[in-house]
This record gives C-alpha cells, sequence and structure tokens, in this order.
C-alpha cells in the first residue's frame, strides 16, 4: 500500500534497462554485466539484474576499455532506435583523454611528416627527386 498523496515511482528492471538503452546487444548480456558484480547503482555495489531503477540513478559500469558514469533521465518503453536509446541517460564521464585513445588503439587523425613510412604520394615525391621517374 502506498501512503496517501504520494504517487508511485515507476520503475524498471536495471537489464532491461541497460538493454533498452543500447549498452548491450542482447538482454541475456545485460544480465550477465549484472551478475558479474562490476555495476553500481548510485554507489551500492553487487546489485542484481532484476534491481529496480528509476530516473535520477547514477549508473557506474566497465563496456569495453572505459569506465562508463550514467545518469538515468527516463526508462523507455522499448528498445527503440538508438537516437530514442541516448535520450534515455545522460553522460556524466568525461571524453577520454587523447593518450588514452591511442592506447586503447584507436588511429590517431595524422602523423608527422618525414615520420614512418612513406605515402604513395610522398614515394612519388622522392622518385620523382631522385629522377627515377620511370613512366611504365
Amino acid at each position: 500500500m502506498t501512503p496517501e498523496g504520494l504517487e508511485p515511482v515507476a520503475t524498471i528492471r536495471l537489464d532491461k534497462w541497460l538493454w533498452h538503452a543500447r549498452f548491450v546487444k542482447t538482454r541475456s548480456l545485460a544480465t550477465k554485466l549484472c551478475q558479474s558484480s562490476r555495476i553500481r547503482i548510485n554507489d551500492r555495489e553487487g546489485v542484481k539484474p532484476h534491481h529496480p531503477v528509476k530516473p535520477g540513478d547514477v549508473l557506474t559500469f566497465p563496456l569495453g576499455h572505459h569506465i562508463r558514469v550514467i545518469s538515468i533521465v527516463a526508462l523507455g518503453e522499448r528498445r527503440g532506435p538508438a537516437q530514442q536509446a541516448q535520450a534515455l541517460y545522460e553522460d556524466l564521464a568525461p571524453p577520454p583523454r587523447r593518450e588514452d585513445a591511442v592506447k586503447d588503439g584507436i588511429p590517431e587523425t595524422g602523423r608527422e611528416l618525414g615520420s614512418g613510412r612513406p605515402t604513395k604520394a610522398e614515394r612519388r615525391a622522392i622518385d620523382h627527386l631522385m629522377g627515377r621517374d620511370d613512366p611504365g
């Protein structure tokens, strides 16, 4: 029974919300993530897949090589397109630093001139400079 004058707070299962928000591909993967005891809700460790979450809760969990810190904005009724899924949460973690991105294997946008192997255009320029212009 709810006390008079208080509205019941809408909640949803944690594993279902992770699936709706598209952090995992399947509901069973969401369940495994919850059972791994690596997810926190409002600094509470060891939550189970059936733990209810509501708007305003803060989730902290590892995903890939990064730690995600998410604030729940909405619950969602179904697993919809990515734009709808991104409207369900607010990302509280800062963007990854450049050094972390390079360490994680994300390619840099460019390279310093003269470092590493020459590109095809640079090789042709070197050949032209050395007088090795071979049309065939």
